[in-house]
């Protein structure tokens, strides 16, 4: 290890490749990348492993999973036409989206000129596109309060403590959100009629089978609950997914694929509202730009955004909430008692 080489430990490298030391942590597992061990046995990431590191981000970045990721950098490209092809249909509807935007700017502008003022909501379509908030009346166990929530990101995660009310704020937001689809509990119970489902339906038996394909490869364990969890996010019709515990059924390694796959959807895919409490699903050091986490205190005060670094108002809370899914597994099925309202 020359002196005029930089090594960098897993927190800076992982930091520069704009990932979690969790995720490098799991290419190593995997067989990826191996990293420097210094003589105290630390791990170090030198130009080769960084630049073979960066490889596997961008792959992940294109939609390969870790084992098609593995295939490629020993040589065999399989999988990777297909995920470049994909690419280039998300590049090109962006400028086409671009081209349109760029357009109506032209036009606006042409207005201005002439002395038009901007109609209602034109601005707003300029700078922010697809990313207009919602605001409703809390459920019980809240008193009524008006809650705004906006923008809405990619990937929002729910939680709170138990009896915090995060499961009826989760049926609220599937309630006002334009065309939500809400994944409660019933889907582990209802695997006869998910089944039913993918008869039926032999494009969403497809696309389900495609996802499972994926998240196997990536580690995760074939089961009634994976299914029926993939049945939902590749229904074809809600505009955004509301899912009731998201890890329930799930091993930590499929826990594992499943967040890694809500993350390597395209830009623009519908949003989706996971609520948990597993931190293999919300690792607080891997929250990304276009990920949001609402957090529901226990004293019933309105649920409120929560910034995942340490210091921020409600992280404390947060973590304590997170458990690792073998805790999770154990406590599986607890609820709060809760009133009946009518």
């Amino acid at each position: 290890m020359g002196s005029s080489t930089e090594f960098l430990n897993a927190s800076d490298a992982a930091s520069r490749l704009g990932v979690s030391a969790k995720a490098l942590r799991l290419y190593e597992q995997r067989g990826l990348i191996v990293p420097v061990r210094t003589a105290a046995g630390w791990r170090t990431y030198g130009p080769e492993q960084m630049a073979r590191a960066g490889e596997i981000v961008a792959m992940r970045a294109l939609g390969l999973s870790l084992a098609q990721a593995k295939r490629v950098l020993e040589g065999d490209p399989r999988g990777l036409d297909a995920a470049l092809a994909t690419h280039q249909s998300v590049l090109e509807g962006r400028m086409l989206d671009l081209s349109g935007m760029m357009e109506r700017l032209r036009q606006l502008r042409d207005r201005l000129r002439r002395g038009e003022a901007p109609a209602t909501g034109e601005l707003a379509g300029l700078v922010a596109p697809g990313t207009a908030g919602v605001g409703f009346e809390l459920p019980w166990p809240w008193g009524g309060e008006r809650f705004e929530l906006g923008p809405v990101r990619a990937l929002t995660y729910i939680i709170g403590p138990l009896g915090s009310g995060k499961t009826r704020l989760a049926q609220k937001l599937a309630e006002v959100l334009p065309g939500a689809l809400f994944l409660g509990m019933d889907r582990l119970v209802d695997g006869l009629a998910a089944a039913a489902r993918l008869e039926t339906d032999a494009a969403l038996r497809e696309r389900v089978e495609r996802t499972l394909a994926w998240l196997i490869e990536d580690g995760a364990v074939a089961s009634d609950a994976l299914t029926a969890l993939c049945a939902g996010l590749e229904t074809d019709w809600p505009k955004a997914v509301v899912i009731d515990m998201i890890e329930a059924g799930l091993d930590q390694a499929s826990q594992e694929a499943v967040i890694a796959q809500l993350r390597q959807r395209r830009p623009g895919a519908r949003p989706v509202f996971a609520m948990t409490r597993s931190n293999a699903i919300l690792d607080l050091a891997a929250v990304g730009v276009d990920e949001a986490i609402l957090y529901c205190p226990a004293n019933h005060s309105p649920p409120m955004l929560v910034a995942p670094y340490p210091g921020a108002v409600g992280y404390e809370a947060v973590a304590t909430c997170l458990a690792t899914p073998e805790v999770r597994a154990r406590t599986e099925g607890i609820i709060a008692s809760r009133p009946q309202v009518a």
